[in-house]
């Protein structure tokens, strides 16, 4: 009897590795295996500790410039309605078929989490406003589930969006008959501080980020070169201005 129990594992080790290895060597070989999102590593935890960098442009801090646009609400918000705000930026557009939608879903989720927090804000600047009226603002904040008090959708002179976005924020957005859609855009989001100047962490150079992606989904595996998400560090450094402040 003990032979045939012998006979039996060594029957299941075997299969297991006619079935499993060949997979194993398969993702190794073909550059599969992912890196798990290390925005809870020791390097990240201490990251988030530190005071958040300044970005320098031309010697100085950047301070975002002032704007006024017309929101979902049609109430006109200006840069005064975010003062003493933490607030996170955005340009986009809402028949976006590539990144908007996991920008927007990111930051749905980063919503969430200061779903009550009155000093938190978001500031999505649409980059086609003569489609975006306030209307479709409207319908596309309910039907993304947008309802924190302080994350304004605006609309308003599309050239007056244009400079706020590359000069202003030095973010790209314009027109592009190639891109699918029509506009072309990145993806990034700029984290501004209670004093409207934008803030970031270093990386390991000691060198501000300056942008948080923002179309790379929260928690996505991704391969060796590729991308990694960055909303959770993102949301470790809204904690760290909410609590610490601006220090200017």
């Amino acid at each position: 009897m003990k032979n045939y129990s012998y006979i039996g594992i060594s029957l299941v080790i075997l299969v297991f590795g006619i079935i499993v290895i060949p997979e194993i060597i398969d993702r190794i070989e073909g550059e599969a295996v992912v890196k798990s999102n290390r925005s809870d590593t020791k390097e990240e935890r201490e990251a988030s500790k530190k005071e958040l960098a300044y970005v320098i442009m031309n010697g100085e801090k950047k301070r975002i410039p002032d704007f006024s646009f017309v929101n979902q609400d049609g109430d006109t918000i200006t840069q005064e309605d975010y003062k003493g705000k933490v607030f996170v930026a955005e340009f986009f557009f809402t028949t976006c078929p590539t990144i908007c939608p996991i920008m927007n879903k990111n930051l749905v989720g980063v919503q969430e989490k200061f779903k009550n927090n009155e000093d938190f804000g978001i500031a999505s600047f649409s980059i086609d406003p003569t489609h975006d009226t306030p209307q479709v603002l409207k319908q596309y904040a309910e039907v993304h589930g947008i309802d924190h008090q302080n994350w304004h959708l605006l609309t308003g002179d599309r050239e007056e969006i244009y400079d706020l976005a590359n000069s202003g924020f030095n973010i790209y957005a314009g027109e592009d008959p190639e891109a699918e859609g029509g506009f072309a855009h990145s993806g990034y989001f700029a984290l501004i501080d209670q004093e409207g100047f934008i803030r970031s962490r270093e990386d390991k150079f000691g060198n501000p980020i300056i942008y948080y992606r923002g179309s790379v989904e929260r928690g996505k595996q991704v391969g060796v070169g590729e991308e990694e998400p960055q909303i959770d560090i993102l949301e470790q450094d809204i904690i760290n201005l909410l609590k610490n402040g601006a220090k200017d």
